[in-house]
């Protein structure tokens, strides 16, 4: 144990992390403070407002974060929940948040306008931090009436999510105009004040929560949301009117009330899906296959014949029928349907067989590019399934069966955005030099690559535990091993991916395809929660339960590998879909502003961002 100035540290590292965390938290708060309160119209180039909303968005992480740190050891130390009751929790509410963007991008396009969508996000997102401090007897468990309490801050927390994350960064384009070069150079400063305050909230709130009191994580959490509230009300006009409703008559007479009204709605069914963690399954079963097959069904009938009308009847009514049988055998194979899964599988032959045949039918690039965009996004899905362990499993690992060197596990959540911080430019250059020399891998590699590495980093875990023994600690070094290969993973997916959704879209079907992205990075996390759910081995002893931890990971493990390796060698077929030599901008202006920038998480785009024009041609990123 180590004295500090006020708390009790675990060991020296664990101090001088904290302190290194409060000194980068207060330094870049002041900063902000000055930049924003100068008198000049831009600073270093930039208009305030950009670093109002970096102000914005790195509270809004700190806050989101903190929590995230301690959710798992909350549910599993508090509430007293299983380690599989506490995994699927967890699942289903990062599911929740992957889904939430997509309402909060569309009422703000719509509606309201992105600057009072990230204004409300804001205050559902403050209330939901504080409501998280109100813990109750802990000596109670789940019969603790405070519960209910924590279910509505849960619920609170993904809504806000989905009004801020959705919009925020959306803001930060419409600071500069189309042509602005400054637009890039924008997003990296936007994408520090993310990675600031993931970093950051992991480290503070992650060991007040542990060691102080979950009051004082999950209570910071919530000062650090209102902070960011603050700043964004006060420093309204440096936003230079940017972000209002483009269409203000259809919020007006008080039609407005009804999108924030609609907005508590979602927080009531939010409320209710992550105490029934099935109702979450459903609906990434039920919504995610008819986008899937919407968007389908878009670019192979109406698209390829020109309309609806001229598609040819026999094959779009098979079609049609086999998209509603699979989904609805699979939501009654999620209920324990015996002969559900035949029929599921019945369904998806007819609708593959569809499929070849109009493709045989009829060439049609832009059904091909769509497809090559469904492979991406159903491997995306196994990427974010083993990712997103962190949170869980793999936390839960680090507290019980690794020698943290006296550092609280929570703190190791900071690991992966400092990983992006030092690694994101290196891999820009990286892409950029291969690139030049016409070596640059193409997206279904990077995307096999990402599956490979991440599979990867669980076979080192398991062979470092495994080399010193069971029984034995296992050293730290291989928690920032596991890390270490898990963001080289997701620098060749997440930024690779969003990228690859916008260029490979239609433009009018663009936010169809993007909503389908976020669909799939929901049901990555909901997934991961039934994996973690897997680890879950209370009263076994400590030796079985690390054993079955490891044999899950083991299993994973070899599995993402083989599955990334198959990705790869079926990326030379995924890449004649992309057509390569037809893409060209013939409106100029698609380009999806921030992609370079994106990594901590798919959401850092927006889901309808600005865009960033580019000259008409073939676009070498895509190859």
């Amino acid at each position: 144990m180590v004295e500090g100035a006020f708390f009790t540290f675990g060991s020296a590292y664990e101090m001088w992390a904290f302190r290194i965390a409060v000194i980068a938290l207060v330094s870049f708060l002041i900063g902000g403070m000055v930049l924003v309160t100068r008198p000049q119209q831009e600073v270093i180039g930039h208009p305030k407002g950009l670093f109002l909303l970096f102000m914005a968005e790195m509270w809004e992480r700190f806050s989101y974060y903190g929590m995230r740190a301690l959710l798992i050891f909350y549910l599993v130390q508090h509430w007293l929940f299983s380690d599989s009751e506490a995994s699927v929790i967890y699942g289903a509410y990062t599911a929740l948040v992957y889904i939430a963007p997509v309402v909060g991008g569309y009422l703000a396009d719509r509606y309201v306008g992105q600057r009072k969508a990230v204004l409300f996000g804001a205050v559902l997102l403050t209330f939901g931090h504080f409501f998280m401090a109100f813990e109750g007897d802990g000596t109670l468990g789940q019969d603790n009436p405070m519960l209910n309490v924590f279910w509505l801050a849960l619920a609170l927390i993904i809504v806000g999510s989905g009004f801020l994350k959705a919009n925020i960064s959306v803001l930060v384009g419409q600071l500069y105009s189309r042509t602005d070069i400054r637009r890039d150079p924008a997003y990296t400063i936007f994408y520090m004040g993310i990675n600031v305050g993931a970093a950051t909230a992991s480290i503070i709130c992650g060991y007040l929560g542990q060691t102080v009191g979950w009051e004082y994580g999950f209570g910071l959490a919530g000062f650090g949301m209102l902070i960011g509230l603050v700043f964004f009300v006060i420093g309204k006009p440096l936003l230079l009117g940017k972000g209002e409703p483009q269409h203000p008559e259809r919020i007006a007479g008080g039609k407005e009330y009804l999108i924030y009204a609609a907005g508590l709605g979602m927080v009531a069914l939010c409320w209710l899906a992550i105490q029934y963690q099935e109702l979450v399954g459903v609906l990434l079963g039920g919504f995610g296959g008819a986008l899937v097959a919407y968007v389908l069904a878009i670019v192979t009938f109406q698209m390829a014949y020109g309309s609806w009308k001229q598609a040819p009847t026999v094959p779009f009514f098979v079609y049609i029928s086999s998209a509603v049988g699979l989904i609805v055998s699979l939501i009654a194979a999620s209920q324990g349907g015996a002969a559900a899964p035949y029929a599921a599988g019945a369904s998806l032959v007819v609708l593959i067989g569809v499929l070849i045949q109009q493709s045989l039918v009829k060439t049609f690039h832009e059904r091909d590019r769509i497809f090559a965009a469904m492979f991406l996004i159903l491997t995306s899905i196994v990427f974010w399934a083993l990712f997103e362990q962190a949170g869980s499993s793999l936390n839960l690992f680090t507290d019980r069966h690794v020698d943290t060197q006296g550092v609280s596990a929570s703190i190791f959540q900071s690991v992966n955005a400092i990983y992006i911080v030092l690694l994101a430019p290196l891999f820009a250059i990286l892409w950029q030099k291969l690139a030049a020399k016409g070596a640059e891998p193409s997206t279904p590699m990077k995307f096999g690559l990402a599956v490979v590495q991440v599979g990867l980093g669980f076979l080192v875990l398991v062979w470092g535990a495994k080399s010193v023994g069971v029984n034995v600690p296992t050293p730290v070094i291989f928690i920032f091993l596991i890390y270490l290969l898990h963001t080289t993973g997701e620098l060749c997916l997440s930024p690779v991916g969003l990228s690859a959704m916008n260029r490979l879209s239609p433009a009018h079907i663009a936010s169809l395809v993007m909503g389908t992205w976020f669909f799939a990075s929901a049901t990555g996390n909901f997934a991961a929660g039934l994996i973690a759910s897997a680890t879950g081995a209370e009263g076994v002893g400590e030796e079985a339960g690390k054993q079955l931890v490891l044999d899950v990971y083991g299993t994973v493990g070899w599995w993402a590998v083989g599955i990334g390796v198959g990705v790869m060698v079926l990326s030379p077929f995924v890449k004649k879909l992309l057509h390569l030599d037809t893409i060209r901008d013939d409106d100029v202006g698609d380009d999806l502003e921030g992609q370079a920038g994106a990594g901590l998480e798919a959401q850092e785009g927006g889901l309808h961002p600005s865009t960033n024009p580019q000259a008409p041609g073939v676009h070498e990123q895509n190859r």
